[in-house]
């Protein structure tokens, strides 16, 4: 099994969406006892993905792909060829200004790529991955679910039709919201973020 985890919290160590995520791969490495796994950790928000250049954005409206690649064509080719590869898929990421941070939307820039990842029909785009779990641990400084809710969520509704348009449906959200909170209550966020991980890893089933 081939995990790619991908962090996109510029608080590295200290990033509440990153020690979550890390659970997530903890929780993978659990269910996959007996079997071998490789694992793939980019911290991008550390070191973020440039954002896309002229001579990518130009190809990107032309019929075909250029023989020569350059600039930041090249990093995207690196980008998706990891994805391609990974078995499993996690994110870490923070909530920013309600959707997600700029070091995530330049992955996804790079990652979203046309005839690459999708293909456009007469009825719209078509991704050409293989579907596989993506699992995105989510931190806030709100509340963005539940009955405790306090500010609109523009993250998840995103990143669902976002990576459904290159061929990944299998989604699964977790989050500890309210950072911004007393420490008890972040304390709480973080129990109820691992008893729901908990929870969905009793029936969650690997790839085979």
């Amino acid at each position: 099994m081939k995990i790619l985890h991908l962090s996109f919290s510029a608080r590295g160590e200290h990033s509440e969406s990153l020690a979550l995520s890390r659970k997530v791969v903890s929780h993978l490495l659990a269910a996959r006892t007996g079997a071998s796994a490789s694992i793939t950790e980019r911290m991008l928000g550390m070191e973020p993905l440039p954002h896309i250049d002229t001579h990518y954005s130009l190809v990107q409206h032309s019929a075909a792909d250029p023989t020569q690649q350059g600039g930041s064509m090249a990093r995207s080719d690196e980008a998706i060829a990891q994805l391609a590869q990974a078995d499993v898929v996690v994110i870490g990421t923070p909530m920013h200004n309600l959707s997600v941070p700029s070091a995530l939307k330049a992955w996804l820039d790079h990652v979203v790529r046309a005839r690459h990842t999708f293909t456009m029909t007469a009825q719209g785009k078509v991704g050409t991955l293989r579907d596989r779990p993506v699992l995105i641990a989510i931190a806030s400084g709100g509340r963005f679910s539940g009955e405790q809710a306090r500010q609109p969520d523009f993250l998840t509704p995103y990143l669902r039709e976002l990576l459904k348009t290159i061929g990944l449906r299998d989604l699964h959200f977790f989050s500890v919201e309210g950072t911004g909170a007393r420490p008890e209550a972040v304390a709480t966020a973080r129990a109820a973020a691992e008893l729901s991980l908990q929870r969905f890893f009793e029936t969650f089933r690997l790839p085979a």
